[in-house]
């Protein structure tokens, strides 16, 4: 997922986005462990989107609070 398809999301749809990255981490996690996930990079692609969505999540804040 590209940054500026992030930042085009409102805060509500952020948080939902959020919420379901942190899902698809765990259910990869739990492939890893058990030796069935296929693709191991994809652990970290999420790990990446998830950090956008933070940072962007920031962003929104602090430019809130100015």
């Amino acid at each position: 997922m590209k940054a500026s398809e992030i930042r085009k999301m409102t805060p509500e749809q952020l948080n939902e986005k959020l919420t379901g990255l942190k899902k698809d981490l765990f259910y990869l996690r739990m492939q890893h462990a058990t030796n069935q996930l296929d693709n191991p990079v994809k652990i970290r692609e999420i790990k990446h989107d998830i950090a956008r969505v933070k940072t962007v999540l920031a962003e929104l804040s602090a430019s809130d609070k100015q």
